[in-house]
């Protein structure tokens, strides 16, 4: 089988996730266990895969790496790709994306978190353990500003995962390694692109993080994602990442920009057949930034379980939202509405159009201030973007 007929497969059986690796059948990921399918797969189909997917001029750099992040669209599956070397060979590690655009509603996530995306600046992090649905929550409250608002958003994604269609917000996504060196790199180009709105896919080391940190606190909304058990554990991390003397002025920083600390984890509803992220909510009380600079992280926990009433939630409490939930979505039964249904906000004309802008038309008109909500009405004329594979290298063949 080649590698559409395995994702196919896979997304027929509900996977979320598909593993390939030479001499053992592939394994896929069903509602959080592993199952293998077929045959072993041969060490040389697996190394065609590979080079397929990666391309002859990327192939270099995996063979110096030994790894490789890339995301495509395999039989209509946006997927999350990651190739590496095993000591059997080439392995691969597949992640099958939702098929919608996600948003709060559709993840089933508590509509309180909509309320975030109405800052204008501060940091909010998404925690939890690999596939748990982090990108996914941020994508959502990505695609809520989206909606609502107009603002320039930047994405900053190692690979790019989500892909987001225009509507009022301005869009840009790069990608690591294909648009932008490093997230060192494209958080500093982007503090001079003008965004309203940044998110970077995954703090990894001290530099990301301070860039990150640098950014919330001049007045950009960001969102960032950190691998954690809980929003303890999360802020924990963030801190403990830089040298001992400077963790005091790194903990003020934080407290004094965050905005909000979601931590998640997947678990299987057998009444509805689908994985519902079950969260913990902390928020910066004057109490818990408190606890965040004087680093009493271990007080932490008792400020979330006494905070109800400023909308922290602890695990239990969420569990006790969703079991006395009574709307859910469902994919594949519930109607998914069009992606250009006409109740969804359309990005304003901005000189930008199908034809040619008439002589003497006005100029770009001036973004409004960020604390300024629009009106949620659909503007009379639309700007349909496809986003597509980046046409940059093309342009460099052709130049030379």
């Amino acid at each position: 089988m080649d590698l559409e007929s395995m994702v196919g497969l896979a997304q027929s059986n509900g996977a979320s996730d598909l593993h390939l690796e030479a001499g053992l059948p592939a394994a896929l990921r069903v509602r959080g266990a592993l199952r293998t399918i077929g045959e072993p797969l041969a060490a040389r189909t697996l190394l065609e895969m590979a080079q397929t997917l990666i391309g002859q001029d990327q192939w270099p750099l995996f063979l110096e790496r030994h790894s490789a992040d890339l995301s495509s669209t395999i039989q209509g599956v946006r997927c999350r790709i990651n190739v590496f070397r095993t000591s059997r060979g080439v392995g691969m590690a597949v992640r099958l994306l939702a098929s919608f655009q996600a948003t709060v509603e559709r993840l089933n996530l508590h509509p309180d978190l909509k309320k975030l995306t109405s800052h204008t600046h501060g940091l909010i992090l998404v925690s939890g353990p690999t596939g748990c649905g982090k990108s996914s929550t941020l994508a959502a409250l990505i695609q809520e500003i989206n909606l609502t608002e107009t603002r320039h958003i930047i994405t900053i994604e190692s690979p790019v995962e989500y892909t987001f269609r225009p509507r009022r917000a301005y869009i840009r996504q790069r990608e690591v390694g294909r648009d932008t060196p490093s997230f060192d790199q494209a958080l500093l180009d982007a503090l001079r692109e003008d965004p309203d709105v940044l998110m970077v896919g995954e703090l990894r080391d001290p530099e990301t993080m301070r860039l990150t940190l640098n950014a919330s606190e001049t007045g950009h909304l960001v969102m960032a994602t950190v691998h954690s058990a809980n929003c303890t554990e999360a802020l924990q991390r963030v801190v403990s990442a830089f040298p001992a003397e400077i963790q005091g002025g790194v903990a003020s920083v934080l407290a004094d920009c965050l905005l909000a600390v979601i931590s998640q984890r997947l678990r299987f509803r057998q009444d509805l057949n689908i994985r519902i992220p079950e969260c913990e909510i902390l928020m910066p009380t004057h109490a818990v930034k408190n606890f965040i600079r004087n680093r009493d992280f271990f007080k932490i926990q008792s400020a979330l379980e006494t905070g109800a009433d400023h909308g922290m939630w602890t695990f239990q409490r969420y569990r006790n939202w969703l079991d006395s939930r009574a709307k859910w979505h469902v994919p594949g039964q519930t109607q998914e509405p069009p992606d250009s249904e006409t109740g969804e906000p359309a990005l304003p004309a901005m000189g930008i159009a199908a034809q040619s802008p008439a002589v003497g038309s006005p100029k770009v008109p001036v973004r409004p201030a960020p604390s300024t909500r629009p009106p949620a009405t659909p503007s009379p004329a639309r700007i349909e973007i496809e986003p597509g594979e980046s046409e940059f290298g093309k342009i460099l063949k052709l130049g030379t």
